[in-house]
């Protein structure tokens, strides 16, 4: 049987459910061979990904290994960074694979006759000067490592010297209001670990450049999320725009400085770097690629986009498809359906969006949501306990979905029974 490759590039929320979903199907009578492409050799859910950062979740209990998802399910992984599309060849270009500054794998090109672009999104430093060299993004699973293993060492330091440890987080948005209170979390632990005074010594400020944080959200889950962190003992600064960073903190467009010893930038959002080589495609708001009602870039119809790195045009819908993981969870599941019948060129009827609602969780101390517009409970409000569990069933549909209802429920009886012996945040 003829083989048609299926290039995936991103093994997030959509690339990775949807290479799952593709591997082993068929299109007119030629198989699909799937090869996913990731710069990361591990998934962690999104949405859980400050947990890592802030070390109340450990890394290797929470990922998915590409590889061994890949040889479970019958796709291809080929892990590196994507940095260039030769539309005309059809070849996605990798970078060389580099360690203790030696290339281990040179640059190489993966060849594709349909192309999935699934890279997410990155935080967008609007051009504010200092920001690439003094502050930590986490953008994804190595950036959450690398910035706790730094928080580890501050708090070492500042414990050692009994001086306050300040860390400033640039975006009120659900990654900078939901690490800011995961952080509160940490430090409560290590106290009980012994880090004598970790709390007390602990300063987190949250900058927000619009007037009030949690934008997306109803006003009612914002005013309730802001209660809860400066009860929590957060310094909100909400109408405060950054015009600068530097080596000791930020200086505000009023003039204002914030001085912080670890500065986090987690404002705004646009298109990773690799969208730069569609230059000559129609771009969205933060250089998302515009894709049609089916996905597909009109100009290249071999090409589709989804998730976070998409800007989709659906009938009826004024507003663009926010960037969100249930959003990138539906697209992935239309493609998963569709995207067969569409390589080999049959109708399909269009994508669609349903807001399901929101939730964001602060740290273990509350959580809130809405129910959206979509459903029996128009736009309904959740909270406490109710959206914890919310939250949490996210993240098991999730898993499901990518393994199976059996591994799935067996995973979340592992993760249940791993909390009951395991430390609640990292004290090494």
């Amino acid at each position: 049987m003829r083989r048609h490759e299926v290039v995936v590039v991103g093994g997030g929320v959509a690339g990775l459910d949807l290479a799952t979903r593709l591997a082993g199907k068929t299109s007119g009578g030629v198989k699909l061979r799937v090869t996913l492409v990731d710069r990361e050799a591990a998934y962690v859910w999104k949405p859980m990904i400050h947990t890592v950062a802030a070390g109340t979740a450990e890394a290797g209990m929470q990922q998915t290994v590409y590889a061994a998802q890949a040889l479970t399910h019958g796709f291809r992984f080929e892990f590196g960074q994507a940095i260039g599309v030769d539309r005309d060849a059809r070849l996605v270009h990798l970078a060389a694979i580099r360690a203790d500054g030696s290339i281990m794998v040179p640059e190489r090109s993966v060849a594709y006759d349909t192309l999935v672009l699934a890279v997410g999104s990155r935080a967008n430093d609007f051009g504010t000067p200092g920001v690439d060299r003094h502050c930590v993004r986490i953008d994804g699973l190595s950036d959450a490592i690398a910035f706790n293993d730094r928080l580890r060492v501050e708090m070492l330091r500042s414990a050692a010297s009994t001086s306050p440890l300040t860390v400033g987080i640039v975006g009120g948005g659900a990654t900078g209001v939901e690490l800011a209170a995961e952080l509160v979390r940490t430090l409560r632990v290590a106290e009980r670990y012994g880090v004598v005074g970790a709390a007390g010594r602990l300063r987190i400020v949250l900058i927000e450049s619009g007037h009030r944080l949690l934008g997306p959200f109803p006003v009612r889950v914002a005013v309730a999320a802001r209660r809860k962190l400066e009860q929590l003992g957060i310094e909100v600064r909400t109408s405060t725009r950054v015009a600068a960073v530097d080596r000791t903190g930020f200086r505000t467009e009023s003039g204002d400085r914030i001085d912080a010893d670890l500065m986090v930038w987690a404002a705004g959002v646009k298109a990773p770097a690799l969208l730069d080589a569609f230059a000559d495609l129609e771009r969205g708001h933060g250089g998302r690629l515009v894709v049609g009602p089916t996905l597909a870039v009109e100009a290249d119809p071999r090409i589709f986009a989804l998730g976070d790195c998409a800007s989709p045009c659906l009938p009826g819908r004024r507003q663009p498809v926010p960037t969100t993981a249930q959003a990138a969870s539906q697209q992935s599941r239309y493609l998963g359906r569709h995207l067969p019948e569409l390589i080999a060129g049959r109708p399909a009827p269009p994508a669609e969006y349903h807001d399901f609602g929101s939730l964001v969780t602060l740290g273990g101390f509350d959580a809130y949501g809405t129910l959206g517009r979509f459903g029996l409970f128009d736009g309904g409000f959740l909270r406490g306990r109710v959206a914890q569990f919310g939250h949490a069933m996210l993240y098991r549909a999730f898993q499901v979905r990518l393994h199976g209802l059996a591994k799935g429920m067996l995973l979340w009886m592992l993760d249940t029974l791993g909390r009951r012996v395991r430390p609640s945040a990292r004290p090494d």
